[in-house]
């Protein structure tokens, strides 16, 4: 239409005014379809209804004589009534629905199919109420002539089975499916079958399914129709998942083979598809091993080649365009070609089978290479996960992979790490041992680069935000004692472990620092060492200036009882511990509080009677001088549960038998650190040559004494050096190396996992005698040596009173001004390293 022109301008010619006619005209034209939707006043009449008529009254109306419109609505409006009046709802307004829905049109049934499957997922009514009155509804209506409707009511149906008890689908929906999926039925009714024996699988058992449903689905997969055929066998998967395993390879597999190879197109490609999503119901990963002795060695090298080409799928098309340059199909392409090369990642170990692991270093190396070198995070996150099994396989051949385990470590990724140490333990076994169970000489040895990978690993975890990563990778260097060198694992990682302890802010980073710390410390070879760790423990941490390392020393107390022997425990860290109930901060003596039941249960009668006073006495002052009401409170709880504490005696008890064997066990395993030592000292000075920590770990390993065979009247206590006469200590020792190896065994080479098994329970005396008196004015006096440590002839060798270590104690304290103290910046308070005495 032209516009009209300005009134300035207005051309009155013939031209211009036969123009306007056709403007005009084409606005006539226009109008006259607005005229005809109007509605005459006997068709508004018609569509009235009374105001006054209720909800149900006015839906019975509009079903009845109204429109089809009005009838449409009154369906949409169905779940709101039935909420509002169930009862109402199905007595006089459903049986009007039905009578519709025999003569409605496309819109009205698919309303209707929407609103009863609103009305089953709002609960409105009972299970059984829906079966009885809307079923035959869904079930009539199912084989509509035009395919949506249908499909809409199937839709609900599928829904409805859900929910339906087992006696209801089999006899309102099994028993009338075997005519329904008949040759003689239409496709639509076919097609229908199909569906719902998909999804009847997941309702039944598999006796029933194997009876009474899968005749029909043999029946429907060799259907003469295309669609028929596509569509059951897209429904085999959920069939497969219904009947397991078992009956998938015996029934469904033959099935899906048979229609792979079927004439039509789009019924192989439901057969490729439902095969591949059937993969995981089958041993994982067996597929191309299962094929070996089907291929030809010509099938075999193609299929070798194809997958090697799928594991650099998209690598040779890189560019250096920015990535918000590149068109968007190009895009969606590279993510398909990232997916393909992570999935045949995942794929990688059943490779290994497929080609036999002794040739991996022909056939695979370079794609195994290539994998771990990716681009794609993605990628080499998946070959990450599967290296322990990659290193399982090769087995003496694992040497081949070192490099490429430093080049996982020291990923830039930090996902890539947290997969890969998931199994680092075993890793580093299967490293150290080239993949023999019985170890000869270090592998490790030979990778020089492995220390400073693992350390520059968790340096990067710890300089990220990830925690948890930081966390678990400190947890598993808990394993280093058992495939590096006591050396190296004290110059390269021991300090790493006090500087996190000390700085870290994350608490759980520092209890597996802690703790691992602990590990090293209770395999580490030289006293000297050992000495030097345990003075700065008690000093940097238990006399620390701030209470978060004094916390943190409470919780090393506590990985010390669970990992060393209680002889250890008393011998350095029983005074330091207790000591901290003179502390200025209500947390640390709160935290030493829970602790004390612990701290008891390492005491064995009579030996540690002066321990035992000396913890008494700590006890009976915070009870008389703790001013804090929570402390106060949680000593008086501990105080009861001390008392009802029973003593573990120094002569084997029956019902202590296996915690006193497993700490005798630990014991020697200490006492053997020692020997080993003092022999290897020995030989250095005849041969002038040291004994290496793979020498010392063979010895030990050649050599099985079982545990069960020591007789139960054993002591725990082992003799000193005092007992020994000098002409024969050597060979003493000597036969001591050989008793003890059977207890190092296990700890050692075990792995360090069954240092879990060491579970620190309290087994000692009862506290009735020392603490019922406390309202008396009596006190303990003690003797000065009773302070430091255990008499010399309770106290094993490995820890003889004549070490260069003293037994420390902290001052009282009781000067140092509590608000000052309460931070982490509190001034340090220095150790006394002189025993208390008491006043009579």
């Amino acid at each position: 239409m032209h516009p009209p022109p300005p009134a300035a301008a207005m051309d009155f010619s013939q031209n211009s005014l036969f123009g306007y006619m056709e403007d005009l005209q084409e606005l006539t034209i226009i109008e006259r379809p607005v005229r005809r939707s109007l509605k005459t006043p006997e068709e508004i009449e018609r569509l009235t209804v009374d105001e006054d008529l209720s909800d149900i009254e006015r839906a019975v109306y509009l079903l009845s004589a109204g429109q089809d419109v009005q009838g449409t609505s009154v369906i949409a409006n169905l779940p709101f009534l039935m909420r509002q009046n169930p009862t109402e709802t199905l007595r006089r307004v459903l049986p009007k629905v039905r009578e519709a829905l025999h003569v409605a049109g496309v819109e009205m049934q698919l309303t209707a199919a929407m609103s009863f499957l609103t009305i089953l997922q709002d609960e409105s009514v009972s299970i059984h109420a829906y079966t009885h009155s809307f079923l035959q509804v869904i079930l009539l209506h199912l084989e509509h002539r035009d395919t949506g409707v249908s499909n809409a009511w199937l839709e609900t149906l599928l829904s409805v089975i859900e929910v339906l008890p087992k006696e209801t689908l089999r006899h309102e929906i099994l028993n009338p499916l075997v005519s329904k999926a008949q040759l003689s039925q239409t496709v639509q009714s076919r097609l229908v079958s199909c569906k719902i024996l998909g999804k009847l699988t997941n309702k039944f058992d598999a006796h029933t399914i194997k009876r009474e449903i899968l005749p029909l689905v043999k029946s429907l997969c060799q259907d003469v129709e295309y669609e028929v055929r596509s569509c059951m066998c897209r429904q085999l998967e959920n069939i497969a998942q219904g009947i397991g395993t078992e009956l998938t390879k015996s029934v469904v597999l033959p099935e899906l083979i048979e229609l792979s190879r079927d004439e039509g197109s789009s019924v192989r490609l439901a057969a490729f598809e439902t095969l591949v999503n059937l993969l995981d119901i089958f041993d994982t990963g067996k597929l191309c091993h299962g094929l070996y002795g089907i291929f030809t060695p010509d099938q075999h090298l193609r299929f070798l080649e194809f997958y090697k080409k799928l594991c650099t799928l998209g690598l040779q098309q890189e560019n250096g365009h920015n990535e918000n340059q590149i068109p968007p199909q190009i895009l969606e392409q590279e993510k398909k070609y990232i997916s393909v090369r992570k999935n045949c990642a995942y794929n990688f170990p059943a490779m290994i089978v497929f080609v036999d692991p002794k040739n991996f270093h022909m056939e695979l190396y370079s794609t195994f290479f290539c994998l771990c070198h990716d681009p794609e995070v993605p990628v080499r996150y998946t070959i990450a996960i599967c290296f322990y099994e990659v290193s399982k396989l090769l087995n003496s051949g694992v040497y081949l992979i070192h490099k490429e385990l430093i080049t996982l470590l020291q990923d830039e990724s930090l996902e890539v790490l947290d997969a890969l140490i998931d199994h680092l333990p075993e890793i580093l076994e299967l490293m150290s041992t080239g993949g023999e169970s019985s170890v000869q000489e270090n592998k490790l040895s030979s990778l020089p680069d492995l220390i400073p990978a693992l350390t520059a690993a968790e340096q990067r975890a710890a300089a990220s935000l990830k925690w948890r990563t930081h966390e678990k990778l400190l947890q598993k260097y808990a394993c280093l004692p058992h495939v590096i060198s006591s050396d190296q694992i004290y110059y390269r990682f021991l300090q790493r472990m006090f500087t996190i302890m000390m700085t870290n802010n994350v608490l759980p980073v520092q209890k597996a620092a802690s703790r691992t710390l602990c590990i090293f410390l209770r395999y580490n070879r030289k006293q000297e060492q050992r000495h030097e760790v345990i003075q700065k423990l008690i000093e940097q941490l238990g006399q620390g200036k701030s209470y978060w390392n004094r916390l943190r020393f409470l919780d090393t107390c506590e990985f010390i009882i669970e990992i060393f022997s209680k002889s250890f425990f008393c011998k350095y860290f029983f005074l330091p511990a207790i000591e901290l109930t003179h502390d200025p901060v209500a947390n640390v003596r709160m935290k030493l509080c829970y602790l004390l039941p612990k701290v008891k249960s390492t005491l064995k009668i009579p030996a540690d009677k002066h321990l035992l006073q000396q913890l008494e006495m700590c006890v009976r002052k915070l009870l008389c001088q703790e001013k804090d009401k929570d402390v106060l409170a949680i000593v008086k709880r501990t105080v009861l549960e001390l008392d009802r504490m029973e003593m573990s005696m120094d002569a084997f008890q029956k019902k202590f038998y296996e915690k006193d064997l497993l700490d005798q066990e630990k014991e020697r395993e200490e006492l053997l650190l020692l020997e080993m030592e003092q022999l290897e000292k020995e030989k250095q000075q005849n041969d002038g040559r040291p004994m290496s920590d793979k020498m010392f770990e063979k010895k030990r390993r050649d050599t099985k004494t079982p545990t069960q065979s020591l007789p139960k009247n054993i002591p725990i206590s082992v003799p000193g050096p005092s007992s020994v006469t000098p002409s024969t200590s050597k060979e003493i020792k000597k036969s001591k190396l050989i008793r003890s190896q059977s207890f190092n065994n296990q700890a050692f080479h075990a792995k360090y996992g069954n240092l879990e098994k060491c579970a620190s329970k309290s087994s000692t005396t009862g506290y009735t005698t020392s603490v019922s008196g406390l309202g008396k004015t009596s006190v303990l006096s003690l003797a000065d040596d009773s302070f430091r440590t255990r008499n010399a002839s309770s106290v094993p060798s490995s820890f003889s009173p004549n070490t260069p270590l003293p037994s420390t104690s902290r001052g009282t304290g009781n000067s140092v001004d509590p608000k000052s103290s309460g931070s982490k910046d509190t001034q340090p308070r220095k150790a006394t390293l002189k025993s208390r005495k008491s006043n009579p």
